[in-house]
């Protein structure tokens, strides 16, 4: 009798995938060669630090200028560059590098990752991602030292890069100061280059091809308007635009007379500090003003704008844009008895709306659950606190000052959170994308209920 191989996976692959990651990252950061004094940090924060990395959310328990070495700052920027990539990307690329060849199953686990339609041309898709990341990291590294280097000398190098990767990643965690970047709130080309930087990583790399080919188009003197992009990028950047500059202009208003925050500032700096928030709420996680100072109306919209995040196929977390486009499009279809849901005159698909509903659904679930069980083990206000797990859940980093101050069972809670935040949507993206092979032939039956 021939015994059944057994094998994982597509999810199975990306879940543990993440995991493995996250433990060789947590040892070595236990180590005290990763410790700033020489002594190995508490493991519950080396994991802490290591999930907080890979997973590209910035939430710290421990000060990551101060707590951690050269090598421990090497081995968090090399999680960070991993999880921003995608673990399933960087195996790609080592593939690439070792001129080994893509298998069938190497290249479903790859349209699995970044939830693609088609198989044609992965591995060059997985080629420009790798190369076009590099780049904008680089030019953003470029970018920071005609700041960095100043300011700190030589280190001023090692900061630029350490940036611009985390930057990029949407990852939120630095090594210049224990408060982010306050220091340089007013700085106009540490807000530009950052900004750049987290909506770049945030658009997703579907949209920056599309682009790409529509300006080479002109190029050609052939055509390049908005409407020859296709439906999602045209979603992701209008969405995209309307969060930032619509969050900007709320948060203007919302903090324009509070002294702990904007209060204070000129009126081009209170612009483009209030800029700054609305596009680090988006799963950056850079803070340039302390959180914990906004007013109650500036906390609810940055939360807001946390749970929306980015665009699908990037580095940002959050349920991305498209799909809150989708879910509010269904709605006004519903409410106005239309039969079909459209987007920019394209008609959406009853599979996308349902992957949509789901993702909330799943999002919600994670966020929540994580509320209430840090509600009832730890002592904080409910503000701080939904705060903090929508972050976790989203991947963004922003905290009101409660994270340093769990304890080990809130820590425990927070990991898990990010964890599920960073893999959750990929996972269920990869169970929605699959096709059932068996089917129904009888169908229950239907009946209405009262909804709403």
């Amino acid at each position: 009798m021939k015994r059944k191989k057994f094998s994982f996976s597509t999810t199975q692959v990306i879940l543990l995938s993440f995991l493995i990651t996250i433990f060789i990252g947590s040892v070595l950061l236990s180590l005290p060669v990763s410790s700033a004094n020489g002594q190995a940090v508490p493991y519950i924060d080396a994991l802490f630090t290591a999930t907080t990395s890979t997973c590209v959310t910035g939430l710290v328990t421990v000060p990551t200028v101060s707590t951690w070495s050269t090598f421990g700052h090497v081995v968090i920027l090399i999680l960070i560059q991993i999880g921003g990539l995608g673990v399933i990307t960087v195996m790609s690329g080592v593939m690439m590098m070792l001129s080994k060849k893509f298998s069938i199953g190497d290249r479903l686990l790859i349209q699995d990752a970044f939830n693609l339609n088609t198989m044609s041309g992965l591995i060059k898709f997985v080629k420009n991602v790798i190369c076009g990341t590099f780049i904008v990291e680089g030019i953003g590294a470029i970018l920071y030292m005609f700041v960095f280097v100043p300011d700190f000398g030589a280190k001023g190098i090692w900061i630029s890069v350490f940036n611009a990767i985390s930057a990029f990643c949407n990852a939120g965690i630095d090594i210049i100061a224990e408060n982010s970047l306050c220091n340089y709130a007013t700085n106009p080309i540490i807000n530009i280059v950052t900004s750049l930087l987290i909506v770049l990583g945030g658009l997703g790399y579907i949209v920056w091809w599309d682009v790409l080919k529509c300006a080479r188009l002109k190029c050609q003197k052939k055509r390049y308007t908005f409407r020859h992009l296709t439906l999602h990028s045209k979603v992701a950047i209008t969405m995209t635009l309307a969060l930032i500059f619509g969050g900007a202009v709320l948060i203007f208003i919302f903090e324009y007379s509070n002294p702990l925050t904007i209060g204070g500032m000129s009126l081009f700096d209170k612009i483009q500090v209030s800029l700054f928030q609305s596009v680090t709420t988006r799963t950056a996680g850079f803070a340039s003003v302390p959180q914990e100072n906004l007013t109650s109306a500036a906390a609810v919209l940055s939360t807001l704008l946390m749970i929306i995040g980015g665009s699908p196929v990037g580095t940002a977390g959050g349920i991305k844009t498209v799909t809150v486009a989708v879910l509010f499009c269904s709605a006004f279809s519903t409410i106005k008895n239309k039969e079909s849901t459209t987007l920019f005159n394209r008609q959406i698909s009853t599979d996308s709306i349902k992957k949509a509903i789901a993702v909330i659904v799943a999002f919600m679930t994670i966020c929540m659950t994580s509320t209430f069980l840090l509600l009832a083990t730890q002592n904080a206000s409910i503000m701080d606190i939904l705060y903090e797990t929508v972050s976790a859940t989203a991947t963004v980093g922003l905290t009101r000052n409660f994270t340093s101050s769990v304890d080990a069972f809130g820590k425990i809670i927070i990991i898990i959170t990010m964890y599920l935040g960073r893999v959750g949507p990929i996972s269920l993206a990869v169970a929605l994308g699959s096709k059932s092979i068996t089917q129904n032939v009888i169908s229950e039956p239907t009946e209405d209920i009262s909804v709403g």
